[in-house]
């Protein structure tokens, strides 16, 4: 199956093409540019529209009412399909400080989903946030679960579905030696909910800690006797930082402070939605931990954040407005930078034989249409 969209604007990292077209063959892009409508089976008018590689989220809880770690079909079925609308065509589930148990039956569910031919967005693997959480840096994860890092867990679970990313406090007993054997597994070590001072960054960095989890967030800010690791990953160029950007994790002064010193090519959008993104305020829950969400703020009873209920769509326009980065650029926060630094495969580029991942934006950057794997997934009316 040929499938030509034609006529859009097409952004991509480092390229912005006014008017083209792009040719779909399958499950990957066959040529972008001036192409024959006569090489098509189907025509996808893209008039008036931005066609841009399709986000990916490495860091969400849920959506729409559920969690990955509720562990059901219908959980990851309803999240997978409510990213769609986002723009999200591909996403890693990621899950709490929860019992063993509970981790293997998210890890279970996820290669489930992963198995079948689901009607969402595609799971790219896993994301263990946690349990092993230094307990003064638990935020709104559940302390009841928290442990030392555990080497033997995370291949018990690695072998039941891909683990990409484990996020861990490294100044626990064992951190950087649990940095060093996540590496060498090809699983990236991430740093968040953390203590850790400058030196123990900076020697985890070493051993291959590269990502740092909703940066500034549960972690040792910037002082200037103590340059903690906000410093740190604000000054290396060979680390990705996640942002949150829903107007409640990071000021609109730090995403521009962090867009100027970390550049496109380092930034890494997420949501760290909870089950209450796209839903109304009110009552929910977090790893077993009760939330009040109140004017789109989660919130535990306890006044800790407790993620969000951010739209990945609605993060990237906060990025693009309050950064002036033209898309070009911005667009490589929002998936790119993710699939390179995580080996997600040939994703967030619209060129030749890579994967047809891409979301359709109008002027004003809503989603009109997600195509996933090739396919028109969801529309907008």
């Amino acid at each position: 199956m040929k499938t030509l969209i034609r006529n859009c604007r097409i952004v991509s990292p480092g390229v912005d093409i006014p008017k083209g077209n792009l040719l779909i063959e399958d499950d990957r892009i066959a040529a972008v540019g001036r192409i024959p409508a006569g090489d098509a089976d189907r025509i996808v008018a893209g008039e008036g529209l931005i066609a841009a590689p399709g986000f990916i989220d490495i860091h969400s809880h849920g959506r729409s009412g559920f969690d990955f770690c509720d562990a059901m079909p219908e959980a990851f079925a309803a999240i997978g399909r409510g990213k769609l609308r986002d723009g999200v065509t591909g996403f890693l589930a990621t899950s709490l400080s929860v019992s063993d148990q509970d981790l293997r039956d998210f890890c279970r569910q996820a290669e489930l989903y992963n198995r079948e031919v689901a009607d969402g967005a595609t799971l790219l693997g896993v994301h263990l946030e946690g349990p092993f959480f230094n307990p003064k840096c638990a935020g709104a994860q559940n302390p009841a679960f928290l442990k030392a890092p555990d080497i033997n867990l995370v291949d018990e679970l690695n072998a039941v579905t891909p683990v990409k990313k484990v996020t861990f406090s490294p100044e626990l007993p064992g951190g950087e030696k649990f940095t060093a054997e996540l590496a060498e597994r090809g699983i990236m070590p991430s740093g968040g909910h953390t203590a850790a001072d400058y030196e123990c960054y900076s020697r985890c960095r070493k051993l291959g800690m590269k990502h740092l989890t909703h940066f500034c967030n549960v972690m040792t800010p910037v002082h200037h006797l103590r340059f903690g690791m906000v410093g740190g990953g604000l000054m290396d160029d060979d680390v990705y930082v996640e942002m949150i950007c829903d107007g409640v994790h990071l000021c609109d002064e730090m995403i521009k402070m962090i867009a100027r010193l970390k550049g496109a090519e380092k930034m890494m959008l997420i949501t760290d939605s909870m089950r209450a993104a796209a839903m109304p305020d009110g009552d929910y829950s977090l790893g077993g931990l009760p939330v009040v969400v109140k004017a789109g703020c989660a919130r535990l009873t306890t006044g800790e954040v407790a993620g969000s209920t951010l739209r990945y769509i609605d993060g990237f326009k906060r990025l693009v407005r309050l950064t002036g980065l033209p898309l070009c650029e911005a667009i490589r926060a929002a998936g790119l930078n993710q699939a390179e630094s995580l080996n997600l495969g040939k994703r967030g580029r619209l060129e030749k034989d890579f994967i047809a991942d891409i979301v359709m934006l109008n002027d004003a950057l809503d989603v009109a249409m997600t195509i996933c794997n090739g396919r028109v997934k969801w529309q907008a009316e």
